[in-house]
C-alpha cells in the first residue's frame, strides 16, 4: 500500500479557497506539519488539482472520485487520469458522490489495475460487510448526516464503530478502517484511533479553522505514530 497507517486526511472538498495555488499552499501546510509533528497525513485535492499537488509536495494524494468510462466520453475523469495524475488513491461511492454496487466491485478492481488504493465508502455495518467480498484496501465508513456535523459518531455511539473495526478484522483483516463524518477536534480523533481505526480525516473542521497550522497540530498530536517512527 501507498499510504502509511496510522493518518489523517484532509478533504479539499470544491472549497473556493482550495483552488489552484491556494490549495497548493494548504497542502504544503499539511506537509509542514507533518514534517514537524512526525505524524502521518494525506490530501484529497480538487481532482484539477491533483497533478499541482502531487508534483509539487511529497504527501500521499487522494482523488475525491474517478469515473468508469469504457470509451472516450464528455467531461470524465478516468481511474487512469487520476492514476497518471499522480494520485495514490480514490474514495469510491462517497455519500456525496454515490455508485451503484455493482459499480463498486469495477472500480475495486479498476483501481488495482492501475495501483491505486481503494477507499470504498460505506453507511453501515452490513453494507460494509458486503462491500469487503470485493477485497478493498480500505473501508470509510461515514453516515451521511455526521458530514460537517457536530455530532458525528466518533462522539454519539463509538460503540459501532469499535463493531465495524471487529467485523472488518474478523472479515477480511487485510482491509484497512478509515472512520469520517463529524471529525472536528483533537480529542475526535483520539476517540476514532482508540475505537481501533486506522486512519480518520476531516474537511469542514480544517477548512473553517482560523488558524488551520494550529489546528493540524492539535490534530497531530493525537494521531499515533507508525510503526516504522515509533521504532
Amino acid at each position: 500500500m501507498v499510504l502509511e497507517y496510522p493518518y489523517f486526511l484532509i478533504n479539499f472538498k470544491t472549497a473556493t479557497e482550495t483552488v489552484g495555488e491556494d490549495g497548493l499552499a494548504f497542502a504544503r501546510t499539511v506537509e509542514r506539519v507533518r514534517d514537524d509533528t512526525g505524524r502521518q497525513f494525506a490530501v484529497a485535492p480538487q481532482l484539477t488539482d491533483l497533478r499541482l499537488v502531487a508534483e509539487r509536495t511529497a504527501l500521499p494524494v487522494v482523488a475525491q472520485a474517478a469515473t468508469l468510462a469504457e470509451n472516450a466520453v464528455m467531461g470524465a475523469t478516468t481511474y487512469e487520469t487520476v492514476a497518471a495524475a499522480g494520485a495514490d488513491a480514490v474514495f469510491i461511492n462517497h455519500p456525496q458522490n454515490e455508485a451503484t454496487f455493482a459499480d463498486v466491485a469495477r472500480a475495486v478492481d479498476r483501481c488495482a489495475d492501475r495501483g491505486l488504493e481503494s477507499i470504498v465508502c460505506v453507511n453501515s455495518l452490513e453494507q460494509g460487510r458486503a462491500a469487503l467480498t470485493f477485497d478493498p484496501d480500505c473501508l470509510l465508513f461515514e453516515r451521511p448526516d455526521d458530514i460537517a456535523s457536530e455530532s458525528g459518531m466518533v462522539r454519539t455511539h463509538p460503540e459501532r464503530i469499535e463493531a465495524f473495526v471487529d467485523m472488518v478484522a474478523t472479515e477480511n483483516p487485510q482491509t484497512r478502517v478509515f472512520v469520517g463524518g463529524g471529525i472536528r477536534t483533537a480529542a475526535d480523533v483520539e476517540q476514532a484511533f482508540a475505537c481501533g481505526v486506522d486512519a480518520t480525516g476531516a474537511a469542514s473542521a480544517a477548512l473553517e479553522a482560523t488558524d488551520r497550522a494550529a489546528w493540524l497540530r492539535s490534530v497531530a498530536g493525537s494521531v499515533p505514530h507508525t510503526a516504522a517512527s515509533s521504532d
